[in-house]
């Protein structure tokens, strides 16, 4: 049977998408907000993240109108990292219903356009700028995916919970504790050789 492009690209999309919103359930407030890296990196700042880039590729890129304004988007030259945390006035619920409307919006583009409609990225540099749906569609899937791990390993640093998707977990049955002290050992043995 032969696969449609558009229908792929969508469809993995569409999964990471909800692998993010998946990695928030069953956290406390602080939990989802609480930076877990050096450099911040929490769980609802991802999703804030990519509902603003979901915003801006499907939406300003295409000549498309998002129906809110992402407040936050104005400040990005004097606070570049805005759109990576929530601020205590901001709900899980503000950030996640936030980041469904712009994939709805976002699908509604990717459907009603075809893969070679032509968008700009004003942000890209010139000899990139202008693109494809075809290409905005595999920017984001590979941006949604690359936040999609930074959750995971945010995820299990938080309360141990891993693997790919609800329903879908990647990891095999195993002694995690063994697994992960037979992984130091050889990162122990390996150095000793250097």
């Amino acid at each position: 049977m032969a696969s449609d492009p558009k229908t792929d690209l969508h469809r993995y999309l569409r999964t990471a998408r909800e692998t993010m919103l998946w990695k928030l359930e069953g956290l406390s407030e602080y939990d989802v907000r609480r930076p877990v890296t050096p450099t911040g990196t929490n769980l609802l700042g991802l999703v804030k993240h990519l509902a603003s880039t979901e915003q801006g590729y499907f939406g300003d890129c295409m000549g498309r109108s998002f129906s809110e304004k992402l407040s936050w988007m104005d400040h990005l030259d004097t606070d570049p990292n805005a759109d990576m945390f929530a601020t205590a006035g901001e709900s899980r619920e503000d950030i996640t219903s936030l980041y469904r409307r712009v994939t709805e919006f976002a699908d509604t583009v990717i459907t009603e356009l075809p893969l070679d409609a032509p968008g700009v990225v004003p942000w890209w540099p010139e000899e990139r700028k202008y693109v494809t749906l075809h290409l905005l569609l595999v920017h984001m899937i590979a941006e949604t995916n690359r936040h999609a791990g930074h959750a995971d390993i945010v995820r299990e640093t938080i309360d141990g919970e891993a693997g790919l998707r609800q329903g879908g977990s990647n990891l095999p049955d195993h002694d995690w504790a063994v697994y992960r002290e037979r992984v130091e050992q050889a990162a122990r043995e390996a150095s000793g050789r250097a």
